[in-house]
This record gives structure tokens, C-alpha cells and sequence, in this order.
């Protein structure tokens, strides 16, 4: 019998808050945040969302503490990922969150609320425009085939869940 093992999530949205850039003990770069995800709407007209929670590290969590802000239009690949602790109270408590392995810009540089002047990664106004890893630093980002972040643009926005 072969052994079947597959845990991949692609969620886009919005931030529904600003991230918090935190640092490990062993200085790490972490953040957690969350993003709304409308769900398609059958005959009536009232929007529901879900929320998922998302931990970026190392240079991930770093670019979304620098681009992305409250109500920013986010895509996040990752992979599920359960934890558990012991609350306060003694109760045992499970949380479900995505660990991301992606982080991409869906808003171009005039729409989203992220960009500040003269701080997004891209030059143009297109979240399409190429990224190099000198335009960030040097960096390179972990869990993409080439080393660096995917600015892609959504052909049809009709297609988007938000």
C-alpha cells in the first residue's frame, strides 16, 4: 500500500487586521494573523466570511509585517497545521492554522490599502510587475521554486471569492 500524504491550502483574502512582527527567543521572525475569506453567495444577497489564522516565518513573516495591513488583499499558500495547549484554566485547548509556505500581493500598488509610498517591493502599478530578490534586500524567501516571492495578477476578478 502506498503511503498518501498531501496538506496543501490556498486561501485569498483580506487581513483583518495588521500583523504583528514578533521574534522567537532564538530571534526568528514570526507573525500571526487573519484573513476573511468571502464565501460565494447562492441566490441571496448577504455575504458570509470565514476567518482563518495564518503563521508566517523567517522572511515571510518580515514581508507581511512590511506590505500588508488591515484590509490589504492577501493569497496565502500553506499547509494545515493542528496545535494544542493547556489554557489558564487547565482546559486543553486545539487550534487549527495555516503555515504558510507563500505569501502573494493580490492588490496593486494604488488599491490596496497596504501600500505606502515608496514602500511596495513592486515599481508599477501592477501586482504583476517582476520582483527581484536585490529590489528586497537581497533576501530570498523559503517555499517558492525560485527563491522569491509571486506577484501574480488575477485574470478575471469575477472569479475572486471576495
Amino acid at each position: 500500500m502506498a503511503n498518501f500524504n498531501f496538506n496543501k491550502v490556498i486561501i485569498g483574502g483580506r487581513m483583518v487586521a495588521d500583523a504583528e512582527l514578533r521574534t522567537t527567543p532564538n530571534g526568528i521572525s514570526v507573525t500571526s494573523f487573519r484573513v476573511a475569506v468571502n464565501r460565494r453567495s447562492s441566490g441571496n444577497d448577504q455575504q458570509q466570511a470565514d476567518f482563518f489564522d495564518v503563521v508566517a516565518w523567517r522572511q515571510q513573516a518580515e514581508l507581511v509585517a512590511r506590505y500588508f495591513r488591515k484590509g490589504s488583499c492577501i493569497c496565502v499558500v500553506g499547509s494545515l497545521q493542528n496545535r494544542s495547549w493547556t489554557d489558564q484554566n487547565g482546559q486543553k485547548r486545539i487550534s487549527t492554522e495555516i503555515v504558510a509556505s507563500e505569501i502573494n500581493f493580490v492588490d496593486s500598488k494604488n488599491e490596496g490599502s497596504a501600500s505606502r509610498q515608496g514602500d511596495a517591493p513592486y515599481g508599477s502599478a501592477s501586482a504583476a510587475a517582476p520582483y527581484t530578490p536585490a529590489s528586497y534586500g537581497g533576501s530570498s524567501y523559503a517555499g517558492t521554486p525560485d527563491n522569491a516571492p509571486r506577484f501574480e495578477e488575477m485574470s478575471n476578478e469575477d472569479d475572486l471569492p471576495f
